[in-house]
């Protein structure tokens, strides 16, 4: 009996599972990850730690608690947090603490400066939209601004999946879903492109491009010890979280779509051509020969999570008490208040935001509040303000007359049920849940499966993931969301220039 590997490192939580040949998961298991936030606007992971200490936990752990030998561990496949900036010697050893994706905002001088010397038309050829803080190059020459011995002494500079396949084989490798966050550098062919690099890092600082299932390399010596796995044991190359997410939802054909629900929130569409628009992002998708619709917030989970630590922390008490989560905890009396939160709108930029808007100076707001309105009143309004912001994305779909076929909720939001049915309710759409909803590190591992050979094709994934639950939209809830969600947009068109001053 072969099995497969699959660990995903995130941005509070990593997760990792071991499954058979017939998918099925053998162990699973989880750790935290502590997110660093040392000024506004900065967030941080210590590499060592939260990416190669915790794969290395999970590893261990999995092949303990399934008493498999690892010999027998066909091949490994990992994703993480994307976008990310990470400066390394040439021993692989971190020179900085990592600057995450596109809630880390601190580099909105250098993504003027890059706009400014790059000029619209390539600004139009190299990114397709406005360069935003979910892009790489404004974050490196962030570094080589300000550290510039950091920058003197980088080797290469790297995303969070490329550091563990380093980690693990020796090697520096990228996958073509992730190239387009590190854009112009590669270009579409996965080839690094000297002339449009040279604003910001030199061509040689940079991955090798490969696809998301090439087996790169395999275990080194020093890994196998560290993470218990065997010697020469295949590694893939690797990708994002949310195109594993994605994967491990079924997402194999034009006109499906993920909503991935963590600490912020994802959505990828696969379209079977190239959609322009700079309200989000495009690229090429794991799934050969189709494209990738990407979008993202910068707050889901993260918000919740700021709802538990201040307005419910005795919700968290509870929990000590009763094995009762505290997030189920915080949903009782949610249901009983009617759609709108009695008259409340929460915009949930309260790390500034991502797609549709591209405003890392955006802020968080909570509208309407009236005497007789309740932190659940509150918390309800949150978890509609991040359903209308996923709206918004449907409505672009639309636009391009982009069919809606399949949503798939998945990530540890997908376990609030009310939330998936509000999302349902103020979109009209019908939200469904996959019956493994573990998440990317079970489609890292699906992956693995097809990268050694297992399975040869991503169509012999689509019959083994179905979806367990549903959500319908009911029309008078539909028709009662519309009214705010006319004004949750006009709220923050009219405040803009008031956010910016603060």
């Amino acid at each position: 009996m072969k099995y497969f590997m699959g660990i995903d490192i995130g941005t509070y939580e990593s997760k990792g599972v071991l499954i058979d040949e017939n998918c099925k998961i053998i162990a699973s298991y989880r750790v935290p990850n502590t997110l660093e936030n040392p000024e506004p606007q900065f967030f941080e992971h210590d590499a060592e730690t939260e990416w190669w200490g915790n794969f290395c936990k999970l590893s261990n752990t999995l092949i303990t608690d399934s008493g498999i030998d690892p010999s027998h561990i066909a091949c490994v496949g990992s994703s993480a947090l994307g976008a990310d900036c990470l400066p390394v010697d040439e021993n692989c050893n971190p020179l900085r603490k990592a600057i995450l994706y596109g809630i880390d905002a601190r580099a909105d001088k250098e993504m003027a400066t890059l706009t400014e010397l790059y000029g619209p038309q390539n600004i139009e050829k190299y990114f397709g939209r406005p360069i935003c803080s979910s892009d790489v190059a404004p974050k490196i020459l962030w570094v080589k601004n300000n550290e510039p011995d950091v920058y003197e002494r980088t080797f290469k500079f790297l995303t969070a999946t490329s550091y563990l396949t380093a980690k693990l084989t020796g090697e520096y490798f990228i996958d073509k879903y992730l190239i387009n966050t590190f854009a112009p550098a590669y270009r579409s062919d996965g080839t690094v492109d000297e002339e449009a690099v040279m604003l910001f890092c030199r061509p040689d600082q940079l991955a090798l491009c490969r696809e998301t299932t090439e087996v790169v390399g395999t275990v080194t010596a020093v890994a196998a010890k560290q993470t218990g796995l065997a010697e020469g044991t295949p590694v893939l190359t690797g990708t994002d979280d949310a195109g594993a997410e994605a994967i491990s939802t079924g997402i194999f054909q034009p006109g499906d779509m993920m909503i991935m629900i963590g600490s912020s929130c994802y959505m990828i569409y696969c379209s079977d051509h190239e959609v322009i628009d700079e309200r989000i992002w495009h690229d090429a998708f794991i799934i050969p020969g189709t494209y990738s619709v990407s979008a993202g917030t910068n707050t889901a989970g993260t918000l919740t999570r700021w709802y538990r630590d201040h307005l419910f922390f005795d919700a968290l008490q509870e929990q000590e008490r009763t094995d009762r989560n505290a997030y189920e905890i915080m949903l009782d009396g949610l249901y009983e208040i009617a759609p709108g939160s009695d008259g409340l709108i929460t915009l949930p930029y309260f790390a500034g935001e991502r797609t549709p808007l591209n405003d890392p100076f955006a802020k968080g707001m909570i509208f309407g509040l009236k005497l007789n309105h309740t932190r659940q009143h509150l918390y309800r309004s949150a978890l509609e303000g991040v359903a209308y912001s996923i709206a918004q994305h449907f409505d672009i779909l639309q636009e391009h007359n982009l069919p809606l076929k399949k949503i798939m909720a998945v990530g540890g939001g997908s376990q609030n049920l009310l939330w998936l049915q509000i999302i349902a309710d103020v979109s009209g759409q019908v939200i469904h849940r996959a019956a493994v909803n573990i998440g990317a590190s079970f489609g890292d591992a699906l992956m693995a499966g097809l990268g050694c050979g297992h399975f040869h094709s991503f169509s012999d994934l689509s019959d083994l993931i179905r979806p367990d639950t549903f959500f319908v939209p009911d029309e008078e809830r539909n028709a009662l969301y519309q009214p705010y969600r006319k004004r949750f947009a006009q709220l923050y068109s009219s405040t803009r220039d008031l956010m910016h001053e603060l």
